[in-house]
């Protein structure tokens, strides 16, 4: 089993910025993706960023490029989310997930998932 913890979500104004962090603990893992997904009130769980941990690649959904940011710190099993530029649209609950193998856009193809955290951006 993999636990996912969240934290950093909150109330904030556009144009402002938030840092997301899931700390993941559990078992050993020897080649994965870990990736934030989003779901607002009404709408299905979205891809919004991911990072494979073996080559350190990422990849964003478009309408976050440019303004999000993903990273890991390998020591603390952690991946960040910082997300600048904020518009009301990326309200939602974010998720932390983690699957094996290689990157997926796919919410079902992840294994498993953190608790989420509340974004709230307002106009």
């Amino acid at each position: 089993q993999v636990q996912l913890v969240e934290s950093g979500g909150g109330l904030v104004q556009a144009g402002g910025s938030l840092r997301l962090s899931c700390a993941a603990s559990g078992r050993t893992l020897s080649s994965y993706h870990m990736g934030w997904f989003r779901q607002a009130p009404g709408k299905e769980r979205e891809f919004v960023a991911g990072i494979s941990w073996n080559d350190r690649r990422t990849y964003y959904t478009d309408s976050v490029k440019g303004r999000f940011t993903i990273s890991r710190d390998n020591a603390k099993i952690t991946i960040y989310l910082q997300m600048n530029s904020l518009k009301p649209e990326d309200t939602a609950v974010y998720y932390c997930a983690v699957r094996d193998y290689s990157f997926s856009s796919y919410p079902t193809d992840y294994n498993y998932w953190g608790q989420g955290t509340q974004v709230t951006v307002s106009s």
